[in-house]
């Protein structure tokens, strides 16, 4: 998730160790936050893998001349960047988490890659609501044959946390019919607008 986020900031502009720190932290804080520890390395890697380069600028200051160390991302690292974007697959626990990180991004893709990345979201939380359901339905139509027979307030507690869950999941997807309702709106503006030039 670090290199997308990395990554898709030095798409917009290129940046300083500071501000990509802070652009991380912005996204994913307040309780996660990466440390210098973590980022530095992770862009010594990156630009050891030709994905960023790192470059001096001087700046004029009132006590003379400072150094100051930016980096910039490579076409190696634009590409890098669209596989990262276009990838559904790496990391499926973790894609509800990654997918947010994306559509931060979303104006450095095609209206079709767009509606690809937002159909197969909408596709991921529709099969957890649908595997959540389908579970709550099999704990209570079960439970009172296992053995031992649980405690209620313990088959009723699991049941009140999978149904908060598929309530989650469920405002994921208006959250997603959203995006792809803005998206689809938008693809046919500019349809409209390119027949009448």
């Amino acid at each position: 998730m670090y290199e997308l986020i990395i990554l898709g900031q030095l798409m917009r502009q290129p940046a300083h160790g500071y501000l990509i720190a802070k652009i991380i932290n912005d996204m994913i804080g307040p309780f996660a936050h990466v440390s210098n520890g973590r980022l530095y390395p992770l862009l010594s890697k990156l630009e050891k893998s030709g994905l960023i380069a790192l470059y001096t600028v001087t700046a004029r200051e009132s006590q003379g001349d400072r150094q100051l160390r930016r980096y910039e991302i490579t076409q190696a690292g634009r590409k890098r960047f669209h596989t990262l974007m276009m990838d559904t697959t790496a990391n499926p626990g973790e894609y509800q988490k990654l997918f947010t990180q994306k559509v931060a991004y979303f104006t450095l893709l095609k209206p079709v890659e767009r509606l690809r990345l937002i159909d197969h979201y909408s596709n991921y939380c529709q099969a957890h609501v649908l595997h959540l359901v389908a579970e709550a339905e099999d704990i209570t139509r079960e439970s009172s044959n296992w053995e031992p027979t649980p405690h209620p307030d313990f088959v009723q507690n699991v049941l009140q946390v999978m149904y908060h869950t598929i309530d989650q999941w469920e405002l994921e997807l208006c959250w997603v019919k959203g995006l792809q309702e803005r998206e689809n709106a938008s693809t046919q503006q500019n349809s409209v607008q390119h027949s009448e030039i």
